[in-house]
C-alpha cells in the first residue's frame, strides 16, 4: 500500500488508537470520523497484533482529507512486564512480521478459550458468548470476554470485569506467549518500520523496564517512546524525557482510543508535527496515505 512520500500532513495528530480489528469497539471507518470529530488531522490505526483495518482506514482519511499513518501494537513481555511496542510505516508483507503477529494470535486465542472455560465453571459464560462480542477479523483477548461478561449482565461495564473477575487476583487469568521486546524492535525495524514504547511507565511498582535494557533496545534501533499517555506517572516521563534527550529519540503523545471500551478521547494527546515528521522519514517499509 506504499505511495508517494509526501510531506503533506497537518496535525493535530494522534497516533495510538484501536478499531474492533483487535479491542476497539468501532470499525477502522467510525475511529477515523471520531478522530476527525474531535479535531484530529493526522491519525494511525494501531490495532493489536494485525493490520487488517489499515485499508478502511485509510480510505476514510483520504475521504475526509486527512493523513494515515498505517501501525500496530505489538504485544511483547519483559520478565513479568507486559511490554507494547507501536510499529509505524512498517512493511505489512514482511515474513518474519507476519510469522510472528500469528504466532501471538493463535495462543491469544488458546489463552482466550482457558480462561473463559474456567470462568465458566462459576458463571454463566460460554465460548460463543465472548465470539458473539467479536469481528471477523478481530483478536480474541480479555476485551472481549469483558464485554461478554456485560452482555450477559454479570458486570456493568469493562472496568468492573477487569477490576473484578479478570483481574488475576479472582483466578482466572493466564498467561499468553509474546516475544521480548529486544525481538519486538528488531522485527519492525528490520521490516523498515519505527518503533515506539507505548505507555512505558504506568502505574504500578517496577513497571518501567530497567534503564540498561532501554539502552539494549536503543543499541537495536527503537524510535522513541510514547510520552504523553494518560496512564504514565509524571516521575517515569521525567526520567524518560532525560533518556530521549540524550539519544535524540522521537517522542509522540496519543490518546490509546478504543471506543466505549476505555474513557479515552481522540485527541486527548497528541504528537507534535517535527515528530511526526521524523518518523516518516526514518520509516522506509511503507509510506503515510495523504488526502
Amino acid at each position: 500500500m506504499a505511495t508517494a512520500r509526501s510531506p503533506r500532513f497537518v496535525g493535530p495528530a494522534d497516533l495510538h488508537m484501536h478499531s474492533n480489528q483487535s479491542d476497539g469497539t468501532e470499525s477502522p471507518a467510525d475511529v477515523v470520523r471520531q478522530a476527525q470529530r474531535f479535531g484530529v488531522r493526522t491519525m494511525a490505526l494501531t490495532d493489536h497484533d494485525r493490520t487488517t483495518g489499515w485499508d478502511e482506514a485509510a480510505a476514510t482519511t483520504a475521504e475526509l482529507g486527512m493523513t494515515f499513518i498505517p501501525g500496530m501494537e505489538l504485544s511483547a513481555k519483559h520478565e513479568w512486564r507486559s511490554v507494547h511496542v507501536l510499529g509505524y510505516l512498517f512493511d505489512p508483507l514482511d515474513g518474519a512480521l507476519i510469522a510472528e503477529t500469528d504466532r501471538i494470535r493463535g495462543d491469544r486465542i488458546g489463552r482466550a478459550e482457558r480462561i473463559v472455560r474456567s470462568i465458566g465453571r462459576d458463571y454463566d459464560l460460554s465460548w460463543e458468548d465472548v465470539l458473539a462480542q467479536t469481528t471477523l477479523h478481530a483478536t480474541v483477548g480479555r476485551p472481549h470476554i469483558a464485554d461478554a461478561l456485560v452482555a450477559r449482565g454479570i458486570v456493568r461495564d469493562r472496568t468492573e470485569a477487569f477490576d473484578g473477575i479478570l483481574h488475576p487476583r479472582e483466578g482466572y487469568y493466564e498467561p499468553h506467549y509474546a516475544p521480548d521486546p529486544l525481538t519486538a524492535v528488531r522485527l519492525i525495524t528490520d521490516a523498515g518500520g519505527v518503533a515506539i514504547i507505548a505507555h512505558p511507565v504506568t502505574v504500578g511498582r517496577d513497571r518501567m523496564m530497567p534503564v540498561p535494557f532501554i539502552e539494549t533496545l536503543i543499541a537495536a534501533g527503537l524510535g522513541g517512546f510514547e510520552i504523553d499517555h494518560r496512564e504514565n506517572t509524571e516521575s517515569g516521563k521525567k526520567t524518560l524525557r532525560a533518556i530521549v534527550e540524550k539519544h535524540d529519540l522521537i517522542v509522540t503523545g496519543s490518546s490509546d482510543y478504543h471506543g466505549t471500551g476505555k474513557p479515552n478521547l481522540p485527541g486527548e494527546n497528541t504528537t507534535s508535527d517535527e515528530m511526526v515528521a521524523r518518523l516518516i522519514e526514518r520509516a522506509t517499509g511503507t509510506a503515510p496515505r495523504y488526502a
